[in-house]
């Protein structure tokens, strides 16, 4: 072996800007030559190394050892939590889609001249003139009309006064709640959706995925899930003109090793590959699609998607629900923020068309709805939020799930007439074809009740 690459040789850095760098290449190097010379019989010895340490776990490759070890493990750390193979998703694709700040469900939609509204919110009731007519006496705000075709289309819904028992008024508790899927200590700090990912199965290094700086809460707790502000965000660390013999590097030690880390690796590696490669070619909308505010998230999903990512479970956050002032239903920012919404949603679904459409569901929900009385200028924290579910398989209607009027309130909230855990375990085991049981899976210690939300 040529001294140069020899970790104690002074020449060393000419393989990299650092010795952590230089290390990792010059190993790659020394194991790329050693498998031109002995790779059979390397094989051949870890398979006999296997069988004899049956039952022990296994052990890594006998060069993997001292510094160049350490330096190689922490080289690849950014890959390693990515524990899934490069497969096919055929289900389709869940997007959950939270508004921070509780948002108020009865400005979006709400029973028509209904006389309790008329009296406790008059200045937060829907126009009548103008609001979008659904079923079942509702009406929907008309920030909503860029969505109107695929409410024509039987492909919106909305689902009424969902609650869980266990929600309180306070944002940080209630959006804990919320995106585990329960108490945390019923949980262990699961989220629901990597609960979801894991009855689901193998997929993509993109098959869990936060656009956003962050994972919410609802993707915590296990190791395939990736937070992507945005496609080009998945990159290796460091300057720029290393990154690509990084990977290499990488790719190098860590092929044909007979280990379990392989195939994880390999996920992170596919999935570098094809991020670089979309954010390269860039990404222009179809059919003069235009994106703004929050669609900008769905932005990246559609690349991601159309790009050939096979994403599962996704997430977008949109904050600024928390509307104790300045609320207005009519016109005002509450009807803005949802028109930014809808506009968003619809250019998404509208990028896909029909075809891959067909397979994407997105879920929209807060951490609690508001009080049904206004106080002023707005309204105040509350139950009976609601749900939206926009997909491209059709829904079993406009408004789903059980509606039992405004008469009877609890402590001025709309009660819980459709149970929050049972809304989102209905919406997944559609979209997934999930039995009850395995939903049951997903929300631990809770009794799943489901609803017929697909036609």
């Amino acid at each position: 072996m040529h001294r140069s690459l020899h970790p104690e040789c002074p020449d060393l850095l000419r393989l990299g800007p650092n010795r952590f760098e230089a290390a990792l290449r010059a190993e790659a190097v020394a194991v790329k030559e050693e498998q031109k010379a002995v790779r059979d019989q390397y094989l051949d010895l870890a398979r006999q190394e296997d069988e004899q340490e049956e039952g022990k776990g296994v052990t890594r490759r006998r060069f993997f050892v001292g510094a160049a070890a350490t330096t190689t493990a922490l080289a690849t750390s950014q890959f390693i939590t990515t524990q899934a193979s490069f497969a096919a998703t055929p289900t389709g694709t869940l997007i959950h889609v939270f508004l921070y700040g509780g948002a108020d469900g009865l400005s979006l939609f709400a029973p028509m001249n209904d006389p309790v509204l008329q009296r406790v919110r008059p200045s937060f009731t829907l126009a009548e003139n103008t609001s979008i007519p659904l079923e079942r006496g509702f009406g929907l705000n008309e920030s909503f009309a860029p969505l109107k075709k695929y409410l024509d289309a039987g492909q919106l819904a909305f689902i009424p006064a969902v609650s869980d028992r266990r929600l309180d008024r306070s944002h940080f508790a209630a959006t804990d709640i919320c995106q585990l899927g329960g108490l945390p200590a019923e949980t262990g700090g699961m989220g629901w959706l990597t609960n979801l990912a894991d009855k689901l199965g193998p997929g993509t290094a993109f098959r869990a995925i936060g656009i956003g700086s962050t994972l919410p809460r609802s993707l915590v707790g296990g190791g395939g899930a990736l937070a992507l502000s945005n496609v080009g965000a998945l990159n290796v660390n460091g300057d720029g003109k290393f990154k690509q013999p990084t990977v290499d590097a990488i790719k190098t030690l860590f092929t044909g090793v007979n280990h379990p880390i392989e195939s994880p690796v390999r996920a992170g590696i596919d999935a570098l590959t094809l991020a670089q490669k979309l954010a390269q070619e860039g990404y222009t909308p179809a059919n003069d699609v235009r994106y703004t505010g929050v669609g900008n998230a769905f932005k990246e999903l559609a690349q991601l998607i159309k790009g050939g990512a096979n994403v599962r479970i996704a997430t977008v956050g949109m904050g600024g629900w928390d509307t104790h002032e300045g609320q207005g239903t009519r016109g005002g920012y509450v009807a803005r923020h949802f028109g930014e919404l809808a506009t968003g949603m619809a250019s998404f679904f509208d990028d896909l068309g029909p075809d891959l459409a067909s397979n994407v569901t997105i879920m929209v929900s807060s951490e609690f709805g508001r009080r049904v009385a206004e106080n002023g200028s707005g309204t105040d924290h509350g139950h009976g939020g609601g749900v939206v579910v926009l997909s491209g398989k059709k829904l079993a209607g406009k408004v789903i799930g059980t509606w039992n009027g405004t008469g009877t309130l609890v402590n001025g909230d709309l009660p819980e007439m459709n149970n929050m855990f049972s809304v989102f375990g209905s919406v997944a085991q559609g979209r997934f074809g999930l039995t009850n049981a395995e939903v049951g899976l997903i929300f631990p210690r809770q009794t799943y009740t489901p609803l017929k939300v697909y036609a």
